[in-house]
């Protein structure tokens, strides 16, 4: 066994993938040698497997999506990164407009089996332009697959699964997890993860709590104190976050009947507003109190300055804080 990190977890799965699939390349923006990634989530893979396979892109994320997206549709694989999920914006039309349409206008005939890996979320001093979540711009895209790994576990296994994927896959990674969690993983192990399937995390019978990214890393962590005042909670990692495995989350909150959904992004009009739907369609009898949501305030963007982005960011004694309030509702 080895005791690896976030990041490390990244590096392992493109790593494995390059080695079994030859047609796989890598690149984006500093991603080949010798940077390996404004993060060095692929540092040391253009050393391993050249130049031609692990490379530096222009600065132009329409061309990194149109490159991939071309190598996709040639019968390659190919994995993009745009250094943050801030930068994905401009390369919008190529993602939804050709690569999430490709299937369905070729009638099956043509695929683009592409990764666009891009890190997101605040709490790292990026201000407006380094901090952004962007997953609700692509979720609810027909022919498009959203993904976001909480664990170091899934982080490896998720985008191994996403590489080996016929459909184009987005692959955000909240930048704070990078060396913030840590888990044993045995070197040899194959590990894929399922790409459409919420995960539940720890077993309740009070409350159930659904989050992805840096926020279910703190509803774990308040999970465990207030048990120790008796209250169990359910938590969910939703981690697809489109298409979402509806049979889990709708068990998830019948088995409970209170159910707070926790994200980081702006409230409104993001992934915790479908997830509220759909539980309302298909549990609201079975709910013992309103669901509730803790998510980012609906500012345009995170600010620079440090108070205030704090201000911004979703805390972890707001979440227990609301767990709390919701078991004794």
């Amino acid at each position: 066994m080895a005791t690896i990190d976030y990041l490390q977890a990244l590096n392992q799965a493109l790593d494995e993938e390059l080695a079994q699939d030859d047609t796989l390349t890598v690149f984006g923006e500093d991603v080949g040698a010798p940077k390996g990634g404004v993060f060095n989530v692929t540092q040391g893979l253009a050393e391993k497997y050249g130049d031609l396979r692990v490379f530096n892109t222009p600065l132009s994320e329409a061309e990194i999506a149109g490159l991939a997206i071309g190598l996709g549709v040639s019968g390659h694989h190919a994995v993009a990164e745009f250094q943050f999920a801030d930068y994905i914006l401009p390369a919008t039309n190529q993602i939804i407009s050709e690569a999430a349409r490709m299937r369905y206008r070729s009638q099956g005939d043509w695929s683009a089996p592409v990764v666009f890996r891009a890190p997101y979320g605040g709490g790292v001093g990026g201000g407006f332009y380094h901090s952004q979540s962007t997953e609700k711009v692509f979720v609810g895209q027909p022919g498009l697959r959203v993904v976001t790994p909480s664990t170091v576990r899934d982080a490896k296994g998720l985008l191994k699964s996403a590489i080996r994927c016929a459909d184009p896959v987005l692959f955000f990674e909240h930048k704070r997890l990078y060396h913030s969690i840590k888990t044993d993983i045995d070197p040899d192990e194959e590990i894929l993860t399922p790409i459409d399937k919420a995960q539940v995390l720890r077993q309740g019978t009070d409350i159930t709590v659904m989050s992805y990214g840096i926020t279910l890393q703190y509803v774990l962590q308040a999970a465990e104190e207030l048990a120790k005042s008796g209250i169990q909670t359910e938590v969910v990692d939703i981690r697809s976050l489109y298409p979402l495995d509806e049979a889990t989350i709708v068990a998830a909150a019948k088995k409970t009947g209170k159910v707070l959904l926790v994200n980081e992004d702006n409230k409104e009009g993001g992934v915790l507003g479908e997830i509220s739907a759909i539980i309302s369609e298909q549990a609201l009898f079975d709910l013992d109190a309103p669901i509730k949501r803790l998510a980012g305030p609906d500012s345009p963007a995170m600010p620079y300055a440090k108070n205030l982005e704090q201000a911004f960011l979703v805390q972890p004694d707001q979440v227990k804080q609301a767990m709390q309030e919701l078991a004794e509702f």
